[in-house]
């Protein structure tokens, strides 16, 4: 897999570690880890999309936009391009109701971390 990241160049290989742990998170948020009916752990492009917002939010705060623009991350369909590539490769599967364009504006990044907010803890 890391030769086939490589080898496309959009994206280093910590944008791919963290794409892992989002899906992780994503089907953590939507299926809370129950199988799905077929046994797997489905999540669409903007499922995805927002456990990655969150998650990157809980580990950077208002630095988040900042690392995932350093990693060539600057909207939603970036994440889409990341998944695309793995499925292309048989690193990831997808349904037949599946596509790239479930990636396309899911939200705006200044937007999404903008308005950052943080939980005081005591």
């Amino acid at each position: 897999m890391e030769d086939v990241i490589r080898k496309d160049g959009r994206y280093p290989l910590d944008a791919f570690s963290f794409l892992h742990e989002g899906l992780t998170k994503a089907v953590r948020d939507v299926h809370g880890g129950e199988t799905g009916p077929t046994g797997q752990r489905h999540v669409t492009g903007a499922q995805l999309c927002r456990s990655l917002k969150d998650l990157a939010i809980e580990k950077w705060g208002l630095l988040a936009r900042v690392v995932l623009e350093k990693w060539n991350i600057r909207a939603t369909i970036d994440f889409g391009n990341m998944v695309y590539l793995l499925i292309t490769h048989n690193y990831m599967r997808k349904t037949e109701e599946d596509s790239l364009e479930d990636f396309r504006d899911v939200y705006s990044f200044p937007e999404a971390f903008s308005a950052v907010e943080f939980e005081i803890k005591e």
